[in-house]
């Protein structure tokens, strides 16, 4: 008994030794350690603003800012009146249009529909001062608003349907004299609060990324590197990288995740061989809306309920608004698995006027296929609701849906849908009958933050498992561990049952002989 403990020692400390002198740990990945090292030291200004001359003074208006700015930085508004962010379109090839604008001027969507006839509100979210209505002149530099990317004092505010122009409790003075490089906040002010509220929109961006650990976002994690939206959007001549697919169609300036991290980012060959079809995206953002819900369903369909004849809205216990009576019913959800598709980086969208044969109507299509080679697996936000339209026309409405008074048709003070859309469509532009009902619709995201740490990525028994993967809906590719052959599945359940079946016969006859040699050993014995 003791030599069976002594040895099973002995073997337990040469297994561990053995082990200890064969591992090699994974080898340090120098192309990651590299680019750490460059977010490692922030910027630190080297103007300080409050000493400029030009920026004691008291200003009354926030024009005044902007022209004081322009005397140093001259033409950087010409930049800017060249942007998207400032002209809310582009020029772009729009398959089935040819080159044409598209943007938030003529884009529908299935939040707040459309910017058009309700700017003075929508204009919280632009980089302007004075959009109150669709004669705002997009070449005027004075209106440009510096301060809303640069203010550095977090004391800078848009105030709520004021047409662009800053909260009147701002101090233009102070802000002036803080301006700098553009912070998280400075984005996400509009970004993370676009539709209505924090996250409503793209379920990737929200306020939580302004103070996260590495669990909700490896980027922007205050224990990680600690990055900024412009360390990755940022680019010369005020030209931002990225595209936001709600309103862009082309596969141009878009942003890629192998800028930094290059096309080969795994020492596995065999991982780097998914990039070809496989977004990183799709394996290494595994949930999204990970800290706050993301609004998933809108139903216009039931707005308008009143109680004792005024408004009201319904919380859920995290503070959501369930039923709003100006919005309708809305549908919330948290770390949520993306739906997948294919995706090539170009995208159409319904636009104003376009005229609907299909339903439900997918306000932007996000195209791609398994047989196209620019295509990948993308992780998305499927957002679904309905929304007023013309059975007509067959259009989708523009209604009206911002005043600040009653009795000017808009929907949010009057509750007339029918008010609404007369009055929105002929803002607009375009035909309305007199008849409007509901249809549903579907709104595609592309996830691209919320990126957690290689060892939360999606592991090979997500994806390659015959049901209930990731991928189960993916369609034109094959997956092994998900897909089967039948005739191959014949051929191999016969090899099995074949191998089996030997194994057995072995068996077997091994006991038989080892029987038959047991008797003659006994007669032998007996014999003698």
């Amino acid at each position: 008994m003791n030599k069976v403990i002594t040895y099973s020692i002995i073997t337990t400390i040469l297994v561990l030794l053995l082990v200890n002198i064969l591992h090699r740990p994974d080898p340090i990945n120098l192309a990651q350690y590299k680019l750490k090292q460059e977010f490692v030291f922030k910027h630190t200004p080297s103007v300080d603003h409050s000493k400029f001359d030009i920026l004691q003074k008291d200003f009354e208006t926030p024009q005044e800012v902007t022209e004081a700015c322009i005397t140093c930085h001259n033409q950087r508004h010409e930049e800017i009146i060249k942007s998207s962010h400032w002209n809310w379109d582009r020029i772009a090839y729009i398959e089935g249009k040819g080159i044409a604008k598209l943007g938030k001027k003529n884009v529908i969507n299935n939040f707040c529909i459309g910017a058009s006839a309700n700017e003075q509100a929508c204009a919280k979210c632009h980089i302007g001062f004075g959009m109150s209505n669709n004669t705002f002149d997009f070449n005027n530099a004075k209106n440009v608003d510096c301060m809303v990317c640069h203010d550095k004092s977090d004391e800078y505010i848009k105030g709520a349907a004021m047409a662009g122009y800053p909260d009147r409790h701002v101090n233009l003075k102070k802000v002036a004299q803080s301006v700098g490089k553009p912070g998280n906040i400075n984005c996400g002010s509009c970004h993370f609060y676009s539709g209505g509220g924090n996250n409503v929109k793209h379920g990737d961006l929200e306020e939580a990324l302004l103070s996260c650990d590495r669990n909700t976002d490896v980027h922007l994690a205050q224990n990680g590197i600690n990055m900024t939206c412009v360390d990755c959007h940022g680019d010369d001549k005020h030209k931002i990288k990225g595209k936001l697919y709600s309103v862009s169609s082309t596969n141009v300036d878009r942003l890629r995740c192998e800028k930094c991290h290059t096309s080969k980012p795994h020492f596995s060959e065999t991982l780097n061989k998914h990039y070809s079809k496989i977004a990183c995206q799709t394996c290494h953002i595994p949930t999204y809306a990970k800290e706050n819900a993301t609004k998933m369903a809108w139903k216009w369909s039931e707005a308008g309920q009143l109680k004792d004849g005024q408004p009201y809205h319904e919380e859920d216990t995290l503070g959501n608004h369930t039923y709003m009576s100006i919005k309708g019913k809305f549908i919330w959800d948290k770390n949520v698995v993306p739906d997948y598709i294919w995706f090539n980086g170009n995208a159409t969208h319904y636009a104003l006027g376009d005229t609907i044969s299909k339903f439900p109507v997918q306000i932007n299509r996000l195209l791609g296929s398994a047989e196209d080679i620019h295509s990948k697996i993308f992780p998305v936000k499927i957002h679904k609701g309905d929304q007023i339209y013309d059975p007509e026309t067959k259009l989708l409405i523009q209604p009206k849906l911002f005043s600040k008074n009653k009795g000017d048709s808009a929907y949010w003070k009057d509750f007339d849908w029918g008010l609404a859309a007369e009055a929105g469509m002929k803002r607009v532009g375009l035909p309305y009958s007199g008849t409007y009902e509901f249809v549903e619709t579907e709104m595609y995201w592309p996830i691209n933050h919320m990126v957690v740490p290689k060892d939360q990525s999606l592991r090979c028994e997500d994806c390659h498992v015959s049901k209930g993967g990731r991928f189960a809906n993916i369609e034109g590719l094959y997956i092994p561990g998900r897909d089967s052959n039948k005739r191959i599945g014949i051929i191999g359940k016969l090899l099995f049952w074949i191998s089996i079946t030997g194994v057995l016969i072995h068996s077997l006859a091994r006991v038989i002989s080892a029987i038959a040699k047991n008797e003659v050993d006994s007669e032998e014995i007996k014999y003698e």
